[in-house]
């Protein structure tokens, strides 16, 4: 009787929301902890500066404290090494410089929520604890102002980031690329939707992980981008959904087949990318609106908004991409991509080829 009742439905559905209780504690529990380990460390920093400054003492007072903290509590993070981090991660937040920051939150309501400021508007340390201490550190040695830091803080909150991925973000020049891509989105596209696409695009999308060379032709670089589709997708950033490449479409008795076609799940519409491996031209925006119209009429449902297209290109004219844009009626964007560097002529000689290298391994 009992078996009959542990493989019954209503027991798998009661145990399965116990254990998503559980789990949804364990991740509370794990923030706790963060959160006051933050706290000590702000404190500790806080302390540290106002004593060096109002008594006059200096660095060898933090590795002091780091050997009499690390006596009584056997802990790395007293090491003297983290006590510099932790003292330079106050500093790096200091009132003076976040004052800015705080206006910035104050004036846009979904940043504000996300920081979680109450009372206490003159810090922006209620938006600091909610990232790992591993973060910070990467956070405050690598970005090279507080406007910058401020914004690997807040997409590492919203997209959920590891510490690796948010190094490649940083090392990637995510800060300087969001939103530079040059598009049409507020002629197009309602508010606020149209703010959330452009800060969407890329200027330029970084493809360094497909090693092919500046001179690839655009069925190679679409070949590799979807052999690394895992890269891809994280240079495209969050919200991304891979649909297919070469996705064919029939109009009238034609057949046509676009590059590649994603849908994103926080704008809830499809997405066209079409890559181009020689400048920007004119007619390319033209042929790239066609293919929009057309997955609107034929793909896309009463649920999705309207379908967005990416022109990547090998590089654009600025002005030439703005007119192109100008009077069309589909919502796109245009940018350019990067990839690695070819191996120079002169060098190509001295390279063993993969022959030389079979007969290598062989011996």
């Amino acid at each position: 009787m009992s078996k009959d009742i542990f493989n019954s439905n209503e027991y798998k559905n009661w145990l399965k929301e116990i254990k998503s209780k559980i789990s949804v504690s364990q991740i509370k529990a794990a923030l706790k902890v963060n959160s006051e380990l933050l706290n000590l460390y702000w404190e500790l920093g806080k302390d540290i500066n106002e004593k060096q400054e109002s008594l006059g003492w200096g660095n060898s007072v933090v590795k002091q404290l780091s050997k009499d903290l690390t006596l009584e509590f056997d802990s790395n993070g007293f090491s003297s090494r983290n006590l510099f981090y932790i003292q330079k991660w106050y500093l790096f937040y200091s009132d003076e410089k976040v004052q800015q920051v705080v206006a910035l939150l104050e004036n846009n309501k979904k940043l504000s929520k996300l920081a979680k400021l109450e009372e206490d508007k003159s810090l922006i340390k209620p938006l600091l604890l909610q990232i790992p201490w591993g973060h910070h550190i990467n956070i405050i040695t690598k970005c090279k102002n507080i406007d910058e830091a401020i914004f690997y803080v807040i997409e590492t909150i919203q997209n959920n980031w590891s510490r690796s991925i948010l190094v490649h973000q940083i090392e990637s020049k995510l800060y300087e690329r969001q939103g530079k891509a040059i598009t049409n989105f507020e002629l197009t596209l309602p508010k606020p939707q149209s703010d959330l696409a452009k800060e969407t695009l890329k200027n330029p999308y970084n493809f360094d992980f497909l090693t092919l060379g500046k001179e690839a032709q655009e069925r190679d670089i679409e070949d590799a981008l979807v052999k690394h589709i895992t890269n891809f997708l994280l240079e495209l950033g969050a919200g991304f959904a891979y649909v297919g490449r070469q996705y064919h479409l029939k109009v009238s008795q034609n057949d046509y087949y676009l590059d590649l076609l994603f849908y994103h799940l926080k704008l809830r519409c499809y997405v066209v990318i079409e890559l181009k491996s020689v400048p920007f031209e004119p007619e390319f925006a033209g042929k790239l609106n066609f293919y929009l119209s057309a997955v609107d009429d034929l793909v896309k449902t009463e649920h999705d908004n309207p379908t967005i297209g990416i022109l990547l290109c090998k590089s654009k004219d600025k002005i030439i991409a703005e007119y192109a844009l100008r009077d069309i009626n589909k919502p796109m964007g245009i940018s350019e991509y990067k990839l690695t560097e070819s191996i120079p002529e002169n060098l190509k000689g001295s390279l063993p080829s993969i022959e030389d290298l079979e007969r290598e391994l062989e011996n």
